[in-house]
């Protein structure tokens, strides 16, 4: 009878960003591990001096801020020095997803979505999900989306695409997959069954009545004190 984690994960232009959004609708609790990634590197903070002290700051924007696109750059073309910006960054991302995560225990949800672009390359954290899902797309959708979307030619697209574990083999490692290669309304469908499925369930009832209780106690016991003071 407690909360219980679902990795949410696609590949690139595979539409995750419109699942998420359909999940937000619902009043999912989402984790977003790269607006996580992005807050962990703001100045001043310790990922951002170490990065800035083995990249160099030709990295820096104008405003003293990390250059994605640069690091970017430098990574995708460097598996080495791409390990490194992991092990300087995921630390830190963890950190601040386990507190969101203690966050919403409290507040009594039923379950909350991580979701996680390289869930499925990153493996280690796959145990810690009950379930798992794939935001899938037939290869040829993903790479017309992703040509349209960036502006890019065949071949960088291709080359975008085979950096990351193929969709197709992802899809064998979920528990869940929702297919988004047809239209805005049938991935809404797909997500909505996907919700109904994970709340259908009564086991995390007890859970909430007690943080309820609790809540409510400490509520009142506040106003019982505020009352002696004031009078």
């Amino acid at each position: 009878s407690t909360m219980f984690l679902v990795g949410l994960s696609g590949g690139i232009a595979s539409g995750k960003s419109t699942v998420v959004a359909v999940l937000r609708e619902l009043g999912c609790a989402v984790i977003d591990a790269d607006v996580i990634a992005r807050e962990v590197v703001q100045p001043h903070l310790k990922a951002y001096q170490r990065i800035v002290r083995y990249f160099g700051t030709e990295i820096l924007l104008e405003n003293g801020e990390i250059n994605r696109e640069a690091l970017g750059n430098i990574i995708f073309s460097h598996p080495e020095k791409r390990q490194l910006l992991n092990s300087i960054t995921h630390p830190e991302i963890q950190k601040e997803m386990l507190k969101q995560i203690l966050k919403y225990f409290v507040l009594g949800y039923r379950y909350v979505i991580l979701d996680i672009p390289l869930l499925f390359e990153n493996n280690r954290l796959t145990k810690f999900m009950k379930y798992t899902v794939l935001v899938y797309c037939d290869p040829p959708t993903q790479l017309s989306r992703l040509m349209k979307r960036n502006g890019l030619s065949q071949a960088e697209a291709e080359a975008r695409v085979t950096s990351q574990l193929p969709l197709d083999e992802k899809r064998k490692l979920a528990s869940h997959v929702i297919d988004n290669s047809g239209d805005r309304e049938s991935t809404r469908r797909q997500v909505l069954r996907l919700h109904a499925r994970l709340e259908d369930s009564l086991d995390f009832l007890w859970a909430r009545l007690a943080v309820g209780t609790v809540v409510a106690g400490l509520g009142g016991l506040v106003y019982l004190l505020l009352r002696h003071f004031i009078s």
